[in-house]
């Protein structure tokens, strides 16, 4: 009996799963045509680019993590299952006696393993439902599948330094990454790092090979391992300019590229085409509704995971598939770790709290911080330090426009929040902190922290503005401050009139969260049983 209802359950995960992987309201098989045909405009002549999607992860025993594609891989094919392998070429080739510019190799139908794990697309659902005009199978990648990656003069990739995780689930993309390195002479020691260095000397020449030195040594202390290579280390210890540059001559040619590529990609998901501002616009409106009903429901006596909890039921009331990164409820001092994700403070009292959420609504994550007081009205200390972080976002915000730059936008915030903690005596004028420790600005897309350059501001960018004061507990200063953690984070879209502030309907002023937290919840009258 336990067998057959554990059998049931497993089904309806199954079918759970497979309802969220491909979404009707989601982007077309169109569109990521599209963006395939995009990053071949950037390939260079006569070159192969491989994407490998992401391993599976074990959470614990027979238990696996919730599968989440590479965002690549996804962005370039919308397939959101493992163990399989994009190849694009630059140019028409004939592969096999058939014309093509790319390949998918995906996994095999198989009854069993979707009677336990959900519906697999196959060969021809990648060509019926995800438009690809060929797919092979998993199996035939390597020899079989007819491409020979010697043929071309570059090799794009993305570093295989990490090991992947062995498992059954696993196999067939441990075998297609082995035979990749195998068919490329793959470096035992190639990471991005030692790629970039290479690049570094390969692009020096005799007025610039002192500097190139500097920067190498500087390296080294974070990469002591990079002397291994004998082309960097006898690049370093040469005696002159004059024998670095024979040196730099004698390195061999590398076909194999694994830092393009991420230059490429971050380049077109920098900026978001109208199908995904909608779907951006989507996991926004959701997320700050989730700060909303927070708002409302807060109150003295709660803990930090029921306030993670009510945001995120709000977000799967609306249907959001996943978050897009863990959320972030801390309370009192707890705010001050930037990424605290325990949230397990109980008994929650007088002190703010710091609340960064977001949705991730078809595969578009939101990133949406506020910080209000859990009694419902901000006391001096905390009100002063609120609204030196609110003014220095309003700074930012304004001047958020095509042209400006992240830099300028943090510059902007920094400067107020500088004055403000000098004129409060937290700190002297002109001493360097660490009350503002992060940056004030990134994209966000697929990934939270999403891909892109830090060229200036151009229509179609979404990013945010997020600054923030976190005093802890025993800093150089009046205890009075003690404890006090505030970020404001806002997700702002650039069009050619200006910024849009997306999550703008989250209420960002003092007034407006005292005044909203006044306001009842519809959680109230939900009163659960007491369990011992």
């Amino acid at each position: 009996m336990k067998k057959t209802i554990w059998t049931f359950i497993m089904l309806l995960f199954a079918a759970s799963a497979f309802a969220q992987s491909y979404f009707e309201d989601g982007l077309t098989s169109e569109w990521h045509r599209g963006r395939r045909d995009e990053l071949r405009k950037l390939m260079p002549e006569n070159s192969v680019a491989v994407f490998f999607n992401n391993p599976v992860k074990n959470r614990t025993n027979d238990v696996d993590f919730v599968y989440h594609p590479n965002t690549d891989f996804f962005y370039l094919t919308g397939f959101r299952e493992p163990n399989a392998v994009l190849v694009l070429f630059s140019e028409l080739r004939e592969i096999n006696g058939e014309m093509a510019d790319e390949l998918i190799f995906v996994q095999n139908r198989d009854p069993r393993a979707e009677m336990w794990n959900g519906k697999r697309l196959g060969l021809e659902g990648m060509m019926n439902e995800l438009g690809f005009e060929e797919a092979l199978l998993n199996s035939d990648f390597g020899a079989k599948s007819g491409i020979n990656l010697q043929d071309f003069d570059k090799i794009l990739t993305f570093s295989l330094s990490e090991s992947i995780e062995e498992s059954s689930s696993n196999e067939p993309l441990i075998t297609m990454v082995n035979e990749f390195k195998a068919a490329t002479a793959y470096p035992d020691k190639l990471t991005e790092a030692s790629a970039q260095l290479y690049a570094m000397i390969k692009n020096s020449d005799l007025e610039t090979s002192d500097r190139v030195v500097q920067m190498l040594r500087r390296y080294q202390n974070q990469y002591p391992e990079m002397m291994d290579d004998p082309f960097i280390s006898s690049f370093m210890n040469a005696e002159s300019p004059e024998k670095r540059m024979v040196v730099k001559e004698e390195m061999p040619a590398q076909k194999l590229d694994i830092t393009a590529l991420a230059s490429m990609m971050a380049t077109l998901r920098e900026i978001k085409t109208p199908e995904e501002i909608t779907l951006l616009r989507k996991a926004v409106m959701i997320s700050a509704v989730g700060q909303i009903e927070v708002m409302k429901a807060a109150k003295v006596g709660m803990t930090e995971r029921e306030i993670q909890g009510v945001h995120e039921f709000i977000y799967k009331r609306y249907g959001a598939e996943e978050l897009g990164y863990p959320s972030i409820v801390g309370s009192g001092n707890n705010g001050c770790i930037l990424h605290y994700i325990e949230n397990d403070k109980r008994d929650l009292t007088d002190r703010l709290l710091l609340m960064d959420l977001g949705a991730e609504w078809r595969g578009y994550t939101a990133d949406v911080t506020r910080t209000i007081p859990i009694n419902g009205k901000f006391n001096a200390e905390e009100k002063a330090i609120y609204e030196l972080v609110y003014q220095a976002q309003e700074a930012g915000i304004a001047i958020s426009k095509p042209g400006t730059t992240f830099q300028e936008i943090d510059a902007a915030g920094r400067e107020i929040i500088n004055e403000g903690l000098a004129k409060l005596g937290i700190i002297k004028e002109g001493e360097s902190h660490m009350y503002f420790p992060h940056g004030t600005s990134h994209h966000i897309g697929l990934d939270v922290h999403d891909r892109g350059t830090r060229n200036p501001l151009q229509v179609g960018m979404v990013f945010t503005i997020e600054p923030g004061i976190y005093i802890p507990e025993g800093s150089d200063c009046d205890p009075k401050w003690w404890g006090i953690a505030v970020r404001i984070e806002d997700d702002i879209l650039i069009t050619k009139d200006g910024a849009v502030n997306l999550s703008g309907d989250a209420p960002r002023t003092v007034a407006a969260i005292e005044e909203m937290m006044r306001l009842p919840s519809v959680l109230e009258e939900w009163v659960l049983p007491e369990i011992d």
